[in-house]
């Protein structure tokens, strides 16, 4: 159960944990099972049971899935492991995925890293082992894994949205990770690029004007209309929600797009730099 600390601090997040907890008790007791006899029936300690029940520890899936059987819940435990899994990430990174589910275009651009929703699980484990002051060993997996889990969005079974990706160039040079991880994070960027739902495109060091010196941002577009800017800076995370200011990224984000190589040149640009890796 490494890496499933219940490190709650935000009330949403409390409030799916203590009804999940809450239930797991209920259903123990009326299969008339201690916390210990319960544990030796699906093969954990009795303390961490009671850690579980008391909300100090998370439930994984397999131990929900086990309680599920024992307890003869029929799924109803078991249904609750998607809830289980949201709860477990921060509250930035929830809201972040709910905006990405609502939209209709997502817009990024990016002169530091390669932008999260394109990282592999080695690239985003070392961008996130990077930081300073570090993580602990089990923020930095609950971090990796919220990060792969937004991934989804490219293969949701509803509508999806039209990507557009603007990478500095210097993005694709930086060894973050090392060679092998680099190679294989270009890899990955050659196989998105070629989705029909994906544009991707390469500002080279060589451009003589790039507007998007001021740093990264994203900028996306909801089914009502409206624009959310994301932008992400030392110590700062915004969400820019001005009309005003959305649409001053929104112009600045088409003159980064046309300082930028078409996605046909970005895609031979990347294979270029896959090649000399």
């Amino acid at each position: 159960m490494g890496g499933w600390e219940a490190g709650l601090d935000d009330e949403e997040a409390g409030a799916v944990m203590r009804t999940v907890t809450r239930q797991l008790k209920l259903w123990r007791e009326a299969a008339g099972l201690t916390q210990a006899e319960f544990g030796a029936a699906i093969g954990y300690g009795e303390e961490l049971v009671s850690c579980v029940e008391r909300g100090r520890r998370i439930p994984r899936p397999e131990y929900l899935d086990a309680a599920d059987e024992v307890l003869g819940a029929g799924g109803k435990i078991a249904a609750m492991k998607g809830d289980v899994a949201e709860a477990r990430y921060p509250k930035k990174v929830r809201d972040v995925k709910r905006l990405e589910a609502e939209a209709v275009e997502i817009c990024s651009y990016n002169n530091s890293v390669i932008d999260g929703l394109l990282q592999t699980e080695a690239y985003a484990r070392a961008v996130f082992g990077s930081r300073r002051p570090q993580f602990t060993e089990e923020e930095l997996e609950q971090r990796v894994a919220a990060r792969l889990d937004r991934q989804q969005i490219f293969c949701a079974p509803t509508t999806r949205p039209l990507f557009s990706f603007v990478l500095c160039e210097a993005t694709l040079r930086r060894l973050i990770g090392g060679k092998m991880v680099m190679r294989n994070q270009l890899e990955r960027l050659s196989e998105v690029a070629r989705l029909r739902n994906v544009d991707l495109q390469v500002l080279p060091l060589s451009r003589e004007e790039n507007s998007g010196l001021g740093g990264p941002f994203r900028l996306l577009k909801l089914k009502d209309g409206a624009a959310v800017g994301l932008n992400e800076v030392q110590l700062t995370n915004r969400v820019i929600t001005d009309p005003k200011e959305t649409t001053v990224l929104d112009m600045r984000y088409g003159i980064i797009r046309a300082q930028a190589l078409t996605p046909r040149e970005s895609l031979a640009f990347i294979e270029k730099v896959l090649g000399e890796s």
